[in-house]
């Protein structure tokens, strides 16, 4: 689940900010500290390596390498690609809760009122036309537990086959006998609102639907909802080309693998420029290696918000929520 600070900055105030640098879960530390042990640690073993074990004369070619790897690292537009890639996955993770399907849509409530709709639409207090509102809503769920199957690994543990859906109370024999039957290929996630759109038909001859104005109403939000989840489908189908990743990701390895080479501190009786002192410890390299490989890592984590990471959308949840949600619009009128 998404890690929330809100709460813990709701007053801006003299170091209101501090104390969430101190936070594990969903922090940057968490992501980046084996990168960032294994960059010190190979700095390290080069600054020792140059300072107590090389003779003088592998210490002059150690140190033109230095140069070498510090002068050819200002080539690579690191800022540019990294910052580009970073904005579109930020845009790409934001659209794709976006889609996220909720049957009273409380993300965009002037969007979708499908869940009102079931309960103010299909009239009747009998037995008949309580169990038809309720399948209604349960066909939606089942559509987004189909969806949600198929993009993410948290909901696949919890519904790995139709068995366990059906165990769940999502789907019926009958029904899994039907979807069973159909003869796709491609994917059968958008069976349950075919079956919805018929048992509105359906509510509508028998006259529980009062007119096809209504009738309307209902179907063009079922066709949102549904909409959504083939959106989820579409991102989860067609992800951030391959190439551009890759080449973000050799951009941000290639330029501190030269780096830890380049950032060394030499000897300042060779007079070399910008080696006037020795700090030994390379604080500023460090710093920008936390920024840039951070920043790697943030697109890292957000690139795929479905899987079971701190910061991804947990599902299951909103599965549970949605069922909880849609039940009391199930009693009708």
């Amino acid at each position: 689940m998404t890690v929330t600070y809100s709460l813990n900055v709701s007053n801006a105030r003299l170091c209101g900010f501090l104390k969430l640098l101190f936070r594990w879960k969903g922090s940057i530390y968490k992501l980046l500290y084996r990168e960032m042990l294994i960059f010190c640690g190979v700095y390290a073993f080069l600054s020792v390596l140059y300072r107590f074990i090389l003779t003088e004369g592998q210490k002059r070619v150690f140190e033109k390498l230095s140069i070498y790897c510090e002068t050819f690292t200002n080539l690579i537009p690191l800022s540019f690609v990294l910052g580009f890639y970073v904005s579109i996955v930020v845009g790409r993770w934001w659209q794709q809760y976006m889609a996220i399907p909720w049957p009273d849509n409380v993300v965009m409530a002037w969007c979708s009122r499908l869940s009102m709709l079931i309960g103010g639409v299909v009239q009747g207090k009998d037995e008949r036309g309580r169990m038809t509102r309720r399948t209604m809503a349960r066909y939606l769920v089942l559509l987004s537990v189909l969806t949600f199957q198929a993009i993410s690994t948290a909901v696949k543990k919890r519904f790995p086959t139709l068995d366990h859906i059906m165990e769940a109370g999502l789907m019926t024999k009958e029904e899994r006998y039907l979807y069973d039957s159909i003869p796709v290929t491609h994917g059968k996630w958008w069976v349950p609102a075919q079956w919805f759109t018929s048992l509105a038909v359906r509510a509508r001859r028998e006259g529980r639907v009062k007119d096809d104005v209504l009738l309307k109403a209902l179907l063009d939000e079922l066709h949102v909802y549904r909409g959504n989840c083939g959106t989820l489908f579409s991102y989860d189908w067609i992800s951030i080309p391959l190439v551009y990743t890759q080449v973000v990701t050799i951009a941000i390895y290639a330029y501190f693998f030269a780096t830890v080479m380049g950032r060394q501190f030499l000897s300042p009786e060779m007079g070399y420029p910008g080696h006037d002192v020795d700090l030994v410890i390379p604080s500023f390299t460090i710093l920008q290696f936390f920024f840039y490989m951070g920043w790697l890592k943030v697109a890292e984590q957000l690139i795929n918000p479905f899987g079971e990471d701190d910061d991804d959308f947990e599902l299951n949840w909103c599965l549970d929520r949605n069922m909880q949600v849609i039940l009391p619009y199930t009693h009708g009128i």
